[in-house]
């Protein structure tokens, strides 16, 4: 053999070994996201898409770690953009609300899980986060850290968050990034987008698009005193005491004097009326839904405390607390319980500062905007705590503020053949629209039309026109 082929032989052995030795090492020492991949979540039908799910951990002094549930998209994962979604409260679980109850892949139906048809893994790579500590798997070591949670602590971690999951998953360092959410999310996403904006001043680490918020809190006033308007005009409550709400308290005064622990007397006749006369039998988050309904719906219990909003019945039998309770899910999940013996939709560990609920988060998005980050506000509008009405107040006026004209004039989309709801588009980068016959969790009770509006949320266009 000459002694070129000699060397070419020893080469080609020498790359062997070194790919060999990489092989072995990959597989001895699997990337972190590996780690986190399930297998199969229990009952659950086959798909072809990856799941992955598990902690991050936020601060290693106190040992305070999310947790979160990521689904591929179905079809071509590695181009589809990156969403995080965030539920309410505050408190509640984005796995229990939105991955499990709304818009994520399944939904248990008795022991198994069960496609969800119009699942927005459909259209993007889903992220669902349970935040702020203390919700559904997320944890701390330290309890303490479950005593002083506020707005500002909860962008700072949903931001440690992000940056980390990135790191576990490389291969979205790049995509473009959607942050989504309702409920009280309106605080925790412009939040969070306003921390990435900043420190993307510094280094340029993510690639945010567009925020997307659903029946949020913006602005505490506006959004809860459009409550005494909508209940009226659905009949729940009568013309007297429509007068008397707006003349002698009003729904922002009330939760105001709740949260400080003195409601006046005469809020308090006003609120027992408002009480008796639309019945402990009316959902308030969907005037329209018969009372069983899960405890899903308890995600916006801090927003409207008992004394506003008692009417929620929740059905014995829950079969998303029950499946995320079975100790084969929580394997599989790779979550563990620490601190309390069961997973719940809303925290009882967590002491949030209430307070915060009436920071105005709408000149957030303001600057968002300045920022040339598209925002799309969404009502499902049969919900009554968070009205559309206050939301379509509350963008109009933004977009006056902001000297944006009208591109898309007030009018109705449609979802196949049938009106999916109303919108309105200012600058072709602030949009409001309801979700016709939608609840306070507008993709559980109108899925389809939901991922129409998500779909085109994504791909920048306006919604159908016409079917």
């Amino acid at each position: 053999m000459a002694l070129w082929e000699k060397t070419v032989a020893m080469a080609l052995v020498v790359v062997v070994v070194l790919v060999c030795c990489f092989i072995a090492k990959t597989e001895a020492f699997p990337s972190s996201s590996q780690l986190d991949k399930i297998s199969r979540l229990p009952g659950q039908p086959q798909v072809g898409f990856q799941q992955y799910s598990g902690y991050v951990t936020v601060d290693d002094k106190k040992k305070r770690s999310l947790f979160y549930y990521f689904a591929e998209a179905e079809i071509d994962p590695h181009t589809k953009p990156l969403v995080l979604w965030l539920n309410g409260g505050p408190g509640c679980s984005s796995l229990g609300v939105g991955a499990f109850s709304e818009n994520g892949p399944f939904r248990p139906s008795g022991e198994v899980l069960v496609r969800n048809e119009y699942s927005w893994n459909r259209e993007a790579n889903m992220l669902y986060l349970e935040t702020p500590i203390g919700v559904g798997f997320s944890y701390s070591a330290d309890s303490s850290s479950y005593e002083t949670v506020n707005d500002k602590i909860t962008a700072k971690d949903n931001l440690v968050f992000l940056r980390k999951w990135l790191l576990k998953f490389p291969e979205f360092s790049n995509r473009s990034l959607y942050i989504t959410g309702e409920s009280y999310a309106g605080h925790y996403v412009p939040q969070l987008a306003e921390l990435m904006l900043q420190l993307n001043k510094k280094k340029k680490i993510f690639n945010l698009k567009g925020i997307a918020l659903g029946n949020p809190v913006l602005e505490f006033a506006t959004d809860f005193n459009s409550r005494a308007e909508f209940i009226w005009s659905h009949g729940l409550i009568s013309d007297s005491t429509y007068r008397m709400f707006t003349s002698s308290c009003n729904y922002s005064r009330f939760v105001s004097e709740y949260y400080r622990g003195s409601v006046s007397p005469i809020c308090s006749k006003v609120m027992n009326q408002v009480g008796k006369e639309t019945s402990r039998f009316v959902d308030k988050y969907d005037v329209t839904l018969d009372v069983c309904i899960s405890s899903v719906f308890a995600q916006s219990k801090v927003i409207s405390p008992k004394q506003v909003a008692e009417t929620i019945d929740v059905c014995v039998e829950d079969e998303t607390v029950n499946y995320l309770n079975r100790q084969d899910v929580r394997k599989a999940l790779h979550a563990r319980l620490v601190g309390v013996r069961r997973w719940a939709v809303c925290s009882s560990v967590l002491d949030y500062e209430l307070l915060d609920l009436e920071i105005p988060t709408i000149t957030i998005v303001g600057k968002l905007i300045k920022a040339g980050i598209p925002v799309l506000v969404y009502s499902g509008d049969q919900d009554s705590v968070i009205p559309l009405t206050g939301s379509r107040t509350l963008v109009h006026g933004l977009a006056k503020q902001l000297s944006l004209n009208t591109t898309v004039p007030y009018r109705v989309w449609f979802e196949g053949q049938q009106v999916g709801g109303w919108t309105q588009v200012y600058g072709n980068i602030l949009s409001f629209a309801t979700i016709r016959g939608a609840s306070h969790e507008a993709p559980f009770s109108q899925p389809e039309r939901s991922l129409v509006l998500f779909k085109s949320f994504l791909q920048g266009r306006p919604l159908p026109e016409a079917f």
